[in-house]
């Protein structure tokens, strides 16, 4: 009997924007570590850049979440977030 080889999906690249004061931002952040998603996260108060960058993408607060470099979701939208990267 041939034996099945479980290929594991690479996960997409997960990029949270957050501010220091933000409840949402620690709930997604707690959220990836349960699901063990890897995650890179970006202060927006210290990198002007990055609030450009979604604000430049309809997103006016934080969190917001960048997964696989183009899809933008703004707040912690669990089932989108979710939907992206395939999990449920």
């Amino acid at each position: 009997m041939a034996e099945k080889k479980e290929v594991k999906k690479r996960q997409k690249s997960v990029v949270l924007f957050t501010s220091p004061s933000c409840i949402w931002c620690t709930r997604a952040k707690n959220y990836f570590k349960k699901q063990g998603i890897k995650f890179k996260t970006i202060d927006i108060s210290k990198d002007k850049k990055a609030a450009q960058d979604c604000m430049r993408n309809g997103c006016r607060g934080v969190p917001v979440v960048l997964i696989g470099g183009s899809q933008w979701i703004c707040g912690f939208d669990q089932a989108k977030i979710d939907r992206a990267l395939g999990i449920k």
